[in-house]
């Protein structure tokens, strides 16, 4: 299987080109610079990689890099800057394309919009295959099954303060600038302000969450039937995110060192509660979150490609079977329960 990585010259980019190589996939790193992808190459163990170079900028020369692949990922953050060509660019060479992104409004922009393109090049569209987005939908598809009637459905990113990336960062950023959604009564509306406490798993104490743009807000209710869908972070990180300037991201470092990464956990809840108040709770999480967004995008990349998922812009649970997708990711220390 060939499998196009744009923004291979990036930290995650990187992650996931070395990922699939470890898949025994083929992977083909496309990008502006030439020198850049080669170096991205040997630093990611493919020394002998295809190096494609192709600019945003470019309508002919991105969907003539991705021509004769299987599959794109994209880990060209910020999504809402930099996202829609190379998006159009696999639609226009007719590959399965999948996305790290964590911005809610992307995200949403592109199940609103890519769908019948992605219908008639017989293609799937699958945003926000992260270690939040995919994770946090998935479990929310299996909590909320749990029910026979859906009131209210909250995801939570729960994960305590970590190392980020200065990608992470600048997307965190075009994201704390974007009003936050929630989905209520059929439609997508501004999130209503304040906190609430959540009990966590492993932690005695209760956690203060904030409204924040989460993925699962724009992709939980294109599969789940609830009348409410919102989303919080911890109040902590949350602060953190909105105390952001320009400077303050250029300090933050581009890539981490593995051991930044392993001492990092993720943690997403989902909690779910219908008409009499009956609730199901569940929860996904583990380490290394930048490694498992590697993890996550180039698996649902390989599952594209064997087929199965139906074409269109799809949500995570639209197109994977969610149990079976969650059960992929426990060799690399991922854990999941739903009660």
């Amino acid at each position: 299987m060939k499998l196009a990585v744009f923004g291979a010259s990036g930290f995650t980019g990187g992650l996931v080109t070395g990922e699939a190589r470890r898949r025994g996939l083929s992977p083909v790193l496309v990008g502006r610079n030439g020198d850049r992808l080669r170096k991205a190459a040997v630093a990611a163990g493919v020394a002998d990689a295809e190096v494609r170079v192709a600019t945003l900028d470019d309508p002919a020369a991105l969907p003539a890099a991705f021509a004769d692949c299987d599959a794109v990922v994209s880990a060209v953050g910020p999504f809402t800057l930099w996202g829609e060509p190379v998006l159009r660019a696999a639609l226009a060479a007719g590959c399965h394309y999948v996305d790290t992104a964590g911005e809610q409004g992307w995200i949403k922009h592109v199940l609103d919009t890519a769908g019948p393109a992605a219908e008639r090049a017989g293609v799937s569209v699958v945003p926000a295959m992260a270690d939040d987005g995919g994770p946090g939908d998935l479990i929310a598809h299996l909590t909320a099954g749990r029910l026979t009637d859906v009131a209210d459905l909250l995801v939570a990113d729960a994960r305590p303060p970590g190392a980020a990336s200065r990608g992470t960062a600048r997307s965190m950023v075009a994201a704390t600038d974007a009003v936050p959604l929630e989905y209520a009564d059929g439609a997508w509306r501004p999130a209503a302000a304040g906190e609430r406490r959540i009990g966590v798993p492993g932690e005695a104490e209760e956690v203060v969450l904030t409204p924040f743009p989460l993925p699962g807000v724009v992709t939980v209710p294109r599969h789940v039937r609830a009348r409410r869908v919102r989303a919080g972070i911890r109040a902590e990180v949350a602060r953190l995110f909105t105390a952001l300037t320009p400077d303050a991201v250029d300090s933050v470092p581009e890539v981490l060192d593995a051991r930044a990464r392993s001492g990092s956990r993720w943690l997403m809840l989902v909690e779910a509660t219908d008409g009499g108040g009956r609730r199901a709770r569940g929860w996904a999480g583990g380490a290394d979150p930048y490694g498992l967004t590697a993890v996550i995008a180039v698996e649902a990349a390989c599952r594209l490609a064997a087929g199965g998922a139906p074409a269109g812009a799809l949500a995570p649970a639209q197109a994977f079977d969610a149990a079976s997708f969650l059960d992929a990711l426990a060799p690399h220390g991922v854990t999941w329960r739903v009660a």
